[in-house]
């Protein structure tokens, strides 16, 4: 899908045709689109077909007038068994006329700026317009750790009641989920630390302000998401130790069942052949030995605490 926006009146509004200073927006382009950007714009193909991998790392490139910046931005899908966390390549290309940006499917952080939801944006300051995307992206990262942090909350007063392997496999989708964050913003970070320095984008004093903001906060989200992460791995190990344990209550439990079933087995068995001269051949003796043997055992168990 390919679209066109301007900003009119401190408002992101859509175009129907491509003027000078606008922003254009590509989502899962289709070949012919691809094909019309790159040459009615006489943008570098390579720049605006990287995003399409989603393989792509967080990085940033520059060649001639035209700069490349490659952001990891997060999104959120809902599966039958719960909201999966992920992070996909967003592509931002900055060129002298234009700036554009190419993602493989909708995002909500894009979504907000079409719209009409962020305010006071003017896509003719393109530098300070990729900032305000930046800042949008490291507070829609804050938002989904938050997320998982009540998700997990919630899974862990289900196991204290459940106890079982399904939330235990939730545990792990969203542990994978901040393992997927953390690499991405530590990448995204050195990639902004990049841009700080001024070399590749020029800076001025307000957008390295804003930019300086944006570090700080996918700072806070790594510290955020490593945070998470430890506390899931400890939460994960307890209750697999927990599981494990009342698994071996359960088999001491049964073990004894075991012993005690026994000793009346062995009786009737002994008292149940076919033979002569057995001691105290009479009905009621094999069930009171039975019964005396039985009891004993359960005394000399419950003496060890074996259950």
């Amino acid at each position: 899908m390919l679209t066109f926006h301007k900003t009119f009146e401190n408002k992101v509004c859509a175009l129907k045709e491509p003027e000078d200073g606008c922003w254009i927006n590509l989502v899962s382009p289709t070949e012919e689109e691809l094909e019309y950007v790159i040459n009615n714009f006489e943008v570098d193909a390579g720049f605006i077909r990287a995003a399409l991998d989603e393989e792509e790392t967080s990085r940033v490139e520059m060649e001639e007038e035209e700069t490349l910046l490659i952001i990891d931005i997060p999104s959120a899908e809902k599966e039958e068994s719960g909201v999966i966390f992920s992070t996909i390549p967003l592509g931002i290309v900055l060129t002298k006329d234009h700036l554009f940006t190419v993602c493989l499917k909708e995002t909500s952080v894009i979504q907000d700026f079409q719209n009409g939801l962020v305010r006071n944006v003017q896509t003719s300051l393109k530098t300070r317009f990729i900032f305000t995307i930046l800042l949008r992206i490291a507070s829609r990262y804050l938002h989904y750790l938050r997320e998982i942090e009540k998700i997990s909350s919630h899974i862990e007063r289900q196991l204290y009641k459940s106890l079982k392997n399904k939330e235990l496999i939730l545990l792990l989708d969203l542990e994978k989920s901040l393992v997927y964050f953390s690499t991405s913003l530590k990448s995204t970070e050195v990639t902004l630390e990049k841009l700080l320095r001024g070399r590749i984008i020029k800076l001025y004093e307000d957008d390295q302000d804003l930019l300086e903001d944006v570090i700080i906060e996918f700072k806070q989200a790594i510290e955020m998401a490593e945070i998470y992460s430890s506390i899931l791995s400890g939460m994960m190990d307890a209750f697999a130790s927990v599981i494990s344990n009342n698994l071996n209550i359960i088999m001491k439990v049964l073990t004894v069942l075991t012993i005690l079933l026994t000793i009346p087995n062995i009786v009737f068995s002994y008292y149940g052949m076919n033979v002569s001269g057995l001691p105290v051949a009479q009905w009621w003796f094999p069930i009171c030995l039975a019964a005396v043997v039985t009891f004993a055992a359960w005394a000399i168990l419950k003496k060890k605490n074996m259950y």
